[in-house]
């Protein structure tokens, strides 16, 4: 009796984010190939040379793009069947552990990145619907929304697993109730979007949604393999925690201004907040202590320098910033 032996190799990926000038970025791997969509850094784990995932992944980090990255957090596990296949690809099946690296971006890391086929890209571009700074993106309501409802149409009922229809699931992740939108499910309006083939990764995939209508829109810049669904995941979780974690100020230099502060947290959430109300929140919480020095940079009224005040973290068991929306 015949017997086929599935081989399974362990994948390492690092969503690697930083802020700078307002603007949510992340490292890309431009690793070439068949795929030629650029990609997170990536690597396998080797037993025989890391003694640990976090090892192996900031081992293949640094090789691919010179960086070394502080604050580090595992995401998931990725291993769905085909996550990592290519046309006529037999190779093992590749299981992903996905990391959160958060870091700050230094003036001569473009050029840094650049030698080693990597660069830093907005996180926008590969999610435009979840950037509200500017209030609801118009692409929503003109394009994706009526894309992905009549995509939705044309698929068989969901199984009743999750208790909601996809177009209940459709209503809740992309807010089409007044007020409704939830930075937190980045995840499930990615996944939704997939699922309704409205990706350029589904019709790589050779999901039959996708190839039912090529012609239809792929909203976003693509990734490789199943990169953007990885980094969607950081998403998500990156703007749940800043909520109850000062995980923000790992993205922040050692003094800033509250403008700046603001700032980087707007990037993060994709949404404007009220400078008073901000301000009021980080002074309750208690996040942040003045220095006493004045910044000049932005040409104006000279603005009081913060640091992070780190006696907090032996204070409260939860401190992070609970922003809301405008």
């Amino acid at each position: 009796m015949n017997q086929t032996t599935a081989t399974i190799e362990i994948g390492l990926n690092a969503v690697i984010v930083a802020v700078r000038e307002g603007v949510p970025q992340v490292v890309t791997f431009a690793g070439g190939g068949e795929d030629e969509a650029e990609g997170l850094p990536f690597g396998p784990f080797d037993p025989l040379h890391h003694r640990t995932f976090e090892s192996g992944l900031r081992t293949w980090v640094e090789e691919q793009t010179a960086l070394t990255i502080g604050y580090v957090e595992q995401l998931y596990t990725f291993g769905d069947r085909g996550r990592h296949m290519t046309s006529g690809d037999s190779g093992p099946h590749v299981v992903s552990v996905g990391y959160l690296a958060l870091t700050r971006k230094s003036a001569d890391s473009e050029d840094v990145l650049s030698q080693h086929h990597s660069s830093w890209r907005s996180w926008y571009d590969y999610f435009p619907w979840e950037d509200w700074r500017d209030g609801r993106p118009a692409m929503l309501d003109r394009d994706l929304l009526p894309a992905l409802h009549a995509a939705s149409g044309r698929m068989p009922p969901e199984a009743p697993h999750s208790g909601l229809g996809r177009a209940e699931r459709i209503r809740l992740a992309f807010g089409e109730d007044e007020g409704s939108w939830d930075e937190e499910r980045a995840l499930d309006r990615y996944e939704l979007i997939y699922g309704a083939g409205l990706v350029q990764e589904a019709l790589r995939d050779g999901r039959p949604e996708a190839l039912a209508c090529p012609d239809l829109p792929k909203f976003g810049r693509p990734m490789r393999f199943d990169h953007r669904r990885v980094l969607a995941t950081a998403l998500s979780r990156l703007r749940g925690k800043l909520k109850y974690r000062p995980v923000i100020f790992e993205l922040m230099p050692d003094t800033f201004t509250l403008t700046e502060l603001q700032q980087t947290v707007e990037a993060i959430f994709g949404r404007h907040l009220h400078k008073q109300n901000f301000r009021r929140l980080v002074e309750n919480a208690e996040l942040v202590e003045p220095t006493g020095a004045t910044s000049t940079a932005t040409g104006g009224r000279p603005a009081a320098l913060f640091r992070f005040r780190r006696e907090i973290l032996k204070e409260r068991p939860a401190p992070g910033l609970r922003v809301g929306g405008r």
